[in-house]
């Protein structure tokens, strides 16, 4: 039996607060070195092995990614669904003031992995900022998840910046440290 899976917007009244179960195991981390140096800082960013798997699963004290938070002003999302239950979303947001577009989650469940669904939704994504005049299409993932980094740079995405006291103030340590990148409509920037 094939199934034939389409992406639809979510209504608001129906999905907000509907937690998305963010998780990742990773090999690899992106390692960042902040040197100061005499003429300003030195930034080496290199992909390294963990010496055993990293493993991210939001725990009860964590805040779970949810759709449709109140802090998202503006918020769209879309997603797969099947028999009422939700297999993949997307949640863009805009900022007005800065003319960027925000993915502030992105979620593909076990069931649709490895079948091109999360490039459907960043493909979705990139089209409404592009219909919508958004200088930049942005979202953020962690130095310690190098499979959705490099799928991100796949698509076209690059990094544009970081912040190393995002999580924790031991994220440098911890090797996870929050990455900002971006996709620009009108310019190849690899």
């Amino acid at each position: 039996m094939c199934f034939t899976y389409t992406i639809q917007k979510l209504d608001k009244d129906i999905w907000k607060g509907t937690p998305l179960p963010v998780s990742y195991t990773s090999n690899d981390y992106y390692d960042i070195s902040i040197r100061r140096t005499a003429d300003g800082f030195d930034i080496p960013i290199q992909k390294k092995r963990f010496e055993k798997p990293f493993t991210h699963v939001p725990e009860d004290g964590d805040y779970p990614d949810k759709l449709y938070e109140d802090w998202w002003e503006n918020a769209e999302a879309y997603g797969i669904i099947e028999d009422g239950q939700l297999l993949a979303a997307i949640e863009l947001c805009p900022e007005e003031w800065s003319n960027r577009l925000l993915i502030t989650e992105l979620f593909v469940g076990e069931k649709l992995r490895g079948q091109g669904f999360g490039k459907k939704l960043i493909d979705l994504a990139k089209s409404i900022a592009v219909e919508r005049k958004f200088r930049v299409l942005m979202l953020e993932t962690q130095s310690s998840n190098v499979n959705a980094v490099d799928f991100y740079l796949h698509e076209g995405f690059t990094l544009i910046g970081f912040d190393s006291c995002c999580y924790t103030n031991e994220d440098l340590e911890r090797k996870e440290v929050r990455f900002n990148m971006g996709w620009f409509p009108n310019e190849q920037r690899r």
